[in-house]
């Protein structure tokens, strides 16, 4: 097995490319040991020390490291932690996993969440997930977005232009009732 490495725009993590679905569907967002019980390769990987995060994509998994911590001592750790995992026949994750994707919107406002998660799906997660990473609609109030950051999108330097020059200015070309985009943390 090869597993090809890229870098990310968040410099604390880097996308791990194994050559095999990884997902069937949907993702997998682990920020801490203790979320990753569901998940035989986020525990393993995070069985490496200085692993602060795991998000599990379509093909691809990124791993965000410890401030401090170099690449260059845990990264050939981390490719033999997920060499490990495929060649033990475990699943990603096992039973449901945890829940991912966007949240559920009711009310008055119920035309407008659809649409913003249309563009959402067809137009920013595609290339959020190029960089490791996943945006989630979490909720509309009021003329703002928020959305949950996951992957290599959390904690990126870059995140928040990525939101309000990117995200934000694409939402309110095509959906006058958004007035403004906002991270939320879970």
């Amino acid at each position: 097995m090869f597993i090809q490495t890229e870098s990310t725009p968040n410099p604390a993590t880097l996308k791990f490319l194994p050559g095999e679905t990884v997902m069937p569907s949907g993702t997998a967002d682990f920020p801490g040991p203790d979320s990753a019980a569901a998940s035989p390769l986020a525990r393993r990987i995070f069985a490496v020390e200085g692993v602060r995060a795991v998000f599990l994509g379509h093909d691809f998994i990124t791993v965000t490291k410890d401030d401090g911590v170099d690449w260059a001592h845990i990264k050939p750790a981390i490719l033999g932690a997920i060499m490990e995992h495929f060649q033990s026949g475990l699943p990603a994750v096992e039973g449901d996993g945890p829940a991912s994707g966007h949240a559920a919107h009711d009310g008055p406002d119920a035309a407008i969440v659809a649409q913003i998660k249309e563009l959402l799906d067809t137009r920013v997660r595609p290339a959020v997930a190029q960089d490791g990473g996943d945006i989630t609609f979490h909720g509309f109030e009021r003329g703002v977005v928020y959305l949950h950051m996951q992957g290599a999108c959390a904690g990126c330097p870059s995140s928040t232009m990525t939101l309000k020059m990117g995200i934000e200015n694409l939402l309110r070309h095509y959906i006058p009732e958004v007035v403004e985009v906002r991270p939320v943390a879970l």
